[in-house]
């Protein structure tokens, strides 16, 4: 009882934000952390540091050095976090605490699938180009993988229950296949080329059938239903666009644009209104909004 009692105390203090408020969590060097958009002042209002938490393996507190996504997963309760550094984890939310966490080569991104199973992006190194599978119920043991090159981005698709992946020069769609099994793995539903290499970033745009896919020189609409990719109305010609993420509720666009001698910025940028916060000493990667609603 007392254990139910704590898990609805953490749902009310993750789904219940303060009114007008507009919270966004970034990530990108060694602390993930939540802002306020809506705010005159932006102040940090959470935060979480591999090197602090306990939970995790001395051995794992390094592999989180540069983290490069943070997606809310049970409308933020909790966030999955990965690094480049090598380090994914599930993240509880306001505790801090870790639920599960795992090493994948340049990991980039994780997505939670049914049956509590986690794929992760492992991009370019030795040991990575390669999706991988993994279970909530066993830390840091891989069940599954399959090569893919410069693997960067992971979006579960409820409705088409499939598992759609970006890499280098192509987008993947997957199918589960014997997942009720002790032995999952993804087969192959599809495969359509990027109108230009260097597949970055991946997000569903909520309520319609759109993928929002990013490369090195632009930012792409890709169609589920017609599989045809087309230009973004409004970002579509700008280069180094390392995340976009659209607010399910107000459809309000914000996006990490990379400075042009770096891979991060200090600065968010924003659409429908157009606004940037600029965020002076960070090194941003990604931002995603931080909402109860889905936006699948």
């Amino acid at each position: 009882m007392t254990r139910n009692l704590h898990l609805v105390a953490v749902l009310l203090v993750c789904l219940a934000p303060a009114a007008r408020a507009e919270p966004m969590i970034l990530c990108g060097d060694d602390t993930v952390f939540v802002v306020d958009t809506a705010q005159d002042t932006i102040e940090k209002v959470w935060t979480w540091k591999a090197k602090q938490c306990e939970q995790l393996p001395a051995v794992m507190r390094g592999t989180f050095a540069t983290t490069d996504d943070c997606k809310p997963v049970d409308g933020g309760c909790r966030i999955l976090v990965s690094s480049s550094s090598g380090g994914c984890a599930l993240v509880e939310r306001p505790s801090g605490k870790v639920i599960w966490y795992a090493r994948a080569p340049n990991a980039h991104s994780p997505e939670l699938l049914p049956r509590g199973r986690i794929a992760v992006a492992s991009s370019v190194h030795a040991n990575g180009n390669r999706l991988i599978l993994f279970d909530l119920a066993r830390s840091d043991k891989p069940i599954w993988d399959a090569p893919l090159v410069s693997a960067h981005g992971v979006v579960w698709d409820e409705g088409r229950q499939l598992l759609w992946a970006l890499g280098l020069n192509d987008l993947w769609s997957y199918q589960l296949q014997d997942w009720d099994s002790d032995q999952p793995s993804l087969a192959v539903n599809g495969k359509h080329p990027l109108p230009d290499a260097d597949g970055h970033d991946l997000q569903p745009v909520p309520g319609g059938h759109d993928l929002v896919v990013t490369t090195g020189r632009h930012v792409y609409l890709f169609d589920r239903d017609a599989s045809e990719f087309r230009l973004h109305p409004e970002l579509g010609q700008k280069a180094r666009v390392k995340s976009v993420s659209i607010h399910p509720v107000t459809g309000r666009t914000a996006f990490v644009q990379a400075s042009d001698k770096a891979w991060w910025t200090d600065s968010l940028s924003l659409l429908s209104p157009t606004g940037t916060i600029q965020l002076s000493g960070e090194r941003l990667y990604k931002a995603r909004w931080l909402s109860s609603a889905g936006s699948r």
